[in-house]
C-alpha cells in the first residue's frame, strides 16, 4: 500500500507567506510480490507439461518347450545391424544353402542411413500400407473422416496381412543408435508390425560374418 510521509516544512517565509509542506509517496512491494507469487503456483499447478512419447514394439515371448517352429514370414524385411553402422537386409524367408524346401539360399543385400537407403528401401516395400494412410489422411484433412476414426483405421492399415513385418536383430558389435535410428524410421514410413529382440540365427550369423570380413 502506498503511504505519504511528511517531510516537516510549514515555516513561514519572509514576508509572511507560508511555506508548503513537502510530502513524499512510499510504495509497499509486498502485496504485489504475494500476488506474483499466487499467479506463479496457479500456473504452475494447471499447466499440461509435454508427456513422453513411446513407441509400441512387439517382442517375441520365448516359445514352449515341443513348440512347431513359426510359420514362415511371407511379406516381411529382416534387418541385420552390425558395426561400423552397416546394415544388411533380405526380404521374405530365410533359407540355408542346403534346406529341405529346396528354396535358393538366401544372400544378403546392404543399404546405409541415408535418404536412398534405408529410407527408400522401406518406403518401396511399405508402398500399399503408405498410401493407404495418405487416402485417409486426405479424408482428414477434407474433414469427412473424424480424428479418432482416421487414427483407428491408420492402426488398421499398418496391421493388414499387406502391410510389411520388419524384423530387427543386432550383433554383439551394433549400437543402440542404430536400434534408434531404424525404429525412427520404421515410424516415418508407418510400419506397425516391427519385432526387435529375435537373435540371429546361426546360419544368419555365418552369413553376415562372411559379409563385413
Amino acid at each position: 500500500m502506498a503511504e505519504i510521509a511528511d517531510s516537516g516544512g510549514g515555516g513561514h517565509k519572509k514576508g509572511g507567506k507560508k511555506r508548503a509542506k513537502k510530502q513524499s509517496t512510499r510504495v509497499d512491494m509486498t502485496p504485489m510480490v504475494d500476488l506474483a507469487f499466487l499467479l506463479l503456483t496457479f500456473f504452475v499447478l494447471t499447466s499440461t507439461f509435454s508427456k513422453p512419447k513411446s513407441m509400441e514394439l512387439s517382442l517375441p515371448a520365448d516359445p514352449p518347450p515341443n513348440s512347431p517352429p513359426p510359420p514362415e514370414i511371407k511379406k516381411g524385411v529382416t534387418f541385420l545391424l552390425t558395426k561400423d553402422d552397416r546394415i544388411f537386409y533380405y526380404v521374405g524367408q530365410f533359407y540355408g544353402p542346403e534346406n529341405d524346401k529346396g528354396k535358393p539360399a538366401t544372400q544378403l543385400s546392404e543399404t546405409n542411413f541415408g535418404p536412398n537407403g534405408l529410407h527408400k528401401l522401406l518406403a518401396e516395400q511399405n508402398k500399399w500400407a503408405i498410401d493407404e494412410i495418405e487416402k485417409l489422411t486426405a479424408q482428414n484433412k477434407a474433414k469427412t473422416l473424424a480424428d479418432s476414426t482416421f487414427k483407428r483405421l491408420a492402426v488398421e492399415k499398418t496391421a493388414d496381412p499387406n502391410a510389411i513385418t520388419v524384423l530387427i536383430k543386432t550383433d554383439d558389435q551394433a549400437t543402440y543408435k542404430n536400434a534408434i535410428d531404424m525404429l525412427d524410421e520404421l515410424k516415418i514410413n508407418n510400419v506397425g508390425k516391427r519385432v526387435l529382440g529375435v537373435e540371429m540365427s546361426a546360419p544368419e550369423y555365418a552369413l553376415l560374418q562372411e559379409k563385413i570380413k
